[in-house]
């Protein structure tokens, strides 16, 4: 990953849409080194698009 997923980024999204990044940057988490500055960030966009698909959730906004 070259950059943290803002919540700005995030707006608009369908939960599908919203899904797909969440499980590759959850497999960019695994791959990653403790305490690496790829491990934050990918930390910090799961927190953003965790956030993202619990609002749309929450919200019953569209999933496709």
């Amino acid at each position: 990953m070259t950059r943290i997923i803002a919540p700005a980024d995030l707006q608009g999204r369908s939960l599908t849409e919203l899904q797909a990044p969440y499980r590759a940057v959850q497999q960019e988490l695994v791959q990653s080194e403790p305490g690496s500055q790829a491990r934050r960030d990918a930390i910090a966009s799961l927190e953003a698009l965790g956030l993202a698909i619990a609002r749309r959730r929450a919200l019953g906004g569209p999933s496709l």
